[in-house]
């Protein structure tokens, strides 16, 4: 594969879907003896969107309620 004169390069399919190289994903580079690779950035959790922090608070708060068949006999007027 050649390094194009912007500097980029095409990840292979079977390489973004094994290490789950998706759209946006950050990833970094980390220069070693005679090597350089790359690996996914790991989300630092001052970088949580919005969402992250409804779900934190979201988990866990599930409560029991109607059953399928009761919500069914409520919305046909069964008694």
């Amino acid at each position: 594969m050649k390094v194009t004169i912007k500097g980029q390069i095409t990840i292979p399919i079977a390489m973004r879907e094994r290490f789950g190289l998706r759209p946006g994903t950050e990833v970094e580079f980390v220069a070693t003896e005679g090597t350089l690779q790359m690996k996914p950035r790991k989300r630092s959790r001052k970088k949580a969107s919005a969402f992250d922090h409804w779900l934190a608070k979201a988990a866990g708060s599930a409560q029991k309620g109607m059953t399928t068949d009761e919500i069914m006999a409520i919305t046909r007027g069964e008694d």
